[in-house]
């Protein structure tokens, strides 16, 4: 029987910090129309634009690269083997633009601005800044939640296409340079092979990743015990479940961009 209690009451209390999180999550989609519209509150965007995304540029290049490096030097030796070294353009063009690029970016976004946006709102709930807001009539959501949330969202295909360009260069360099692969040849197989859509396929999803990372870090923060280890627990929350969402999101967005590629595809061949 009590393990039957205890199962129960954890099941409430998920299912209650589920229905939180959805709360929060409408309040801050619901404060940004008015958010963008005036001045004074659209000027909150840009230390955000600026911490989020141009901070995080060195980072995700360098994530890129050395992720395009290692699938090429990890892809070329079975290729080799199989005769079709010439093909390396096209596995590295596609697995960068489809999946490593944009989920990489997303982990590391998780890792420095996620933990970064939980430890930031957790200190001032600690410290009772928040509340002090409340205090003066501001909305705590409204002023600390939405430029947040809003700078992950738009920067975040920004920084996906950076981790895409540095990783198709980092697996270029090793192919050529270091395999010896013709470099018309590495070209040539990718330019026939990936298109336009390939290379949408990467930002469209990590907006959704943005979403997730944005809300799930903010209320984190936003909900934090007090105290320092209240912070701390909170940032490594924070991390898990951006970074399990990422994964689960990406699987399903991938099923989906498939079935849409197909059917695009399909419309084009009859056309």
């Amino acid at each position: 029987m009590a393990l039957i209690a205890y199962l129960g009451r954890r099941t409430v209390d998920h299912l209650g910090a589920f229905g939180d999180f959805c709360r929060f999550s409408g309040q801050t989609v619901a404060w940004i129309p008015e958010g963008l519209g005036r001045w004074r509150h659209l000027r909150l965007l840009f230390p955000q634009f600026y911490e989020i995304g141009t901070r995080s540029i060195p980072v995700m290049m360098i994530t890129g690269a050395f992720v395009g490096m290692v699938l090429a030097v990890q892809m070329v030796t079975q290729f080799k083997a199989l005769g079709m070294e010439s093909h390396m353009g096209t596995v590295v063009n596609l697995s960068v633009l489809r999946e490593l690029g944009p989920v990489l970016a997303g982990v590391m976004l998780a890792g420095r601005v996620g933990g970064g946006l939980t430890a930031e709102l957790g200190t001032m709930r600690v410290t009772e800044q928040i509340d002090a807001l409340r205090a003066m009539g501001a909305d705590p959501v409204r002023v600390l939640v939405v430029p947040r949330f809003v700078a992950c969202v738009l920067l975040i295909p920004v920084l996906v296409l950076y981790a895409d360009f540095m990783g198709i260069l980092g697996g270029y360099a090793v192919s050529v340079f270091v395999y010896g692969i013709s470099d018309a040849e590495f070209w040539r197989h990718a330019s026939r092979t990936v298109e336009y859509f390939d290379i949408f396929y990467g930002p469209v999803k990590s907006i959704f990743f943005g979403v997730a990372i944005g809300l799930i870090c903010c209320y984190k923060g936003f909900r934090c015990a007090p105290g320092a280890a209240g912070v701390g627990r909170a940032c490594t929350e924070s991390f898990v479940a951006s970074t399990m969402a990422v994964l689960a999101l990406n699987f399903f967005l991938g099923m989906l961009l498939n079935t849409v590629y197909e059917f695009l595809y399909g419309v084009r061949m009859v056309l």
